[in-house]
């Protein structure tokens, strides 16, 4: 029996590869199924060569520290397929030189309410957790402990829900301008890289015209068929996937999206990933998410996280059991930017550090 080659230490890595096939592999021998591709690119052959070679992929990917901690001692470098790292020796990141203590600047009797405001939870979750049976034994608590049991609450609140089979057969909704396509995209590196999956996308337009943004392109390089309807929608591979790209929905006219609900009943769509854009005004964000609603939304994918400062105010839609948040898009990345630990992702961007 041969041995395991040794995994790599937390860091970022390069490498270079023929196909999509061949990244999964490496990926998976080298770096575990907990690394996380940052970025894809395909690199065309240059001079002469490029009349007799075909065109390669460079693919950027990353182990995290707290995900491979135990693998700190095997620092062999990622050899294969031309590979090189990525960043320094030592990847680790360099410490923020700011203080650590954020409790310890806040003002004076803030209080467990009035910090959590300040983190910019909304009154609706705020008052979800005054409500609950343990909310004046939290305010008899130190308030780093408090904040920490704050947090566990969150969490177990929106985990809490009925776990849903994995995505197969999705259409991704979303009104112009949220990020749809590349919410798509996105989603599609993680079935095809992370998870090895199979399956193709369905572009689909009515009355109103659908761009189709980068995907085509990116499709291609993923090994991703792309057909425009009509065509076939039912999966063309045991267990293979079927997503599907429409149209923009409008968040103030029901009577426009009834085009997109036919045809997603028709269709016998029942997978709708509604794509909303954090950085929207609350009533905007609201009127989109109800539009969304309407049309049977099942998942929930929130994007440019990168643009919004405060993500308290997300909490109002996780704790709608009828839609299971599905990832943030924390970046322009089409293969990164990916984070989909979403209840853990918005902890640490709503309570202070001390409190995780």
């Amino acid at each position: 029996m041969s041995t395991p080659s040794p995994r790599l230490a937390p860091g970022t890595y390069k490498f270079t590869v023929k196909s999509i096939e061949q990244a999964v592999s490496l990926i998976r021998e080298k770096l575990g199924p907990s690394a996380r591709v940052l970025s894809v690119r395909s690199i065309e052959p240059s001079g002469l060569t490029k009349l007799f070679s075909s065109p390669k992929l460079e693919v950027i990917a990353q182990i995290d520290a707290p995900a491979a901690e135990s693998l700190a001692a095997h620092r062999t470098p990622l050899t294969a397929v031309s590979s090189e790292p990525a960043l320094p020796e030592d990847p680790a990141p360099t410490p923020v030189a700011a203080p650590r203590n954020r409790l310890s600047q806040l003002p004076p009797n803030l209080g467990l309410s009035g910090l959590l405001r300040r983190s910019g939870i909304t009154e609706t979750a705020l008052n979800r957790l005054q409500a609950g049976a343990n909310w004046n034994e939290l305010n008899t608590l130190p308030l780093h402990r408090a904040l920490a049991e704050t947090s566990r609450l969150l969490r177990t609140q929106v985990e809490s829900r009925p776990t849903r089979a994995p995505l197969s057969r999705a259409a991704f909704l979303g009104a112009p301008g949220v990020g749809r396509t590349t919410a798509l995209c996105k989603w599609l590196a993680q079935e095809v890289i992370r998870r090895a999956r199979l399956g193709h996308v369905v572009s689909v337009e009515f009355d109103r015209p659908n761009s189709l943004g980068p995907l085509p392109v990116f499709a291609e390089a993923m090994g991703v068929p792309l057909a425009h309807f009509p065509c076939e929608t039912e999966a063309a591979v045991p267990n293979g996937f079927v997503y599907f790209d429409l149209p923009g929905l409008s968040p103030r006219r029901p009577q426009d999206n009834a085009a997109l609900a036919g045809f997603l009943d028709r269709e016998r769509i029942n997978e709708r990933v509604l794509v909303l854009n954090a950085a929207y005004d609350r009533a905007s964000l609201r009127d989109a998410y109800t539009a969304g609603r309407d049309l049977g939304a099942t998942h929930l994918v929130f994007t440019h996280l990168d643009e919004v400062p405060q993500w308290g105010k997300l909490w109002d839609y996780l704790f709608d059991e009828a839609l299971e948040p599905l990832f943030l898009g924390t970046g322009p990345s089409l293969t990164g930017d990916c984070e989909e630990d979403v209840p853990g992702a918005i902890v640490r961007r709503t309570l202070p550090d001390d409190a995780n």
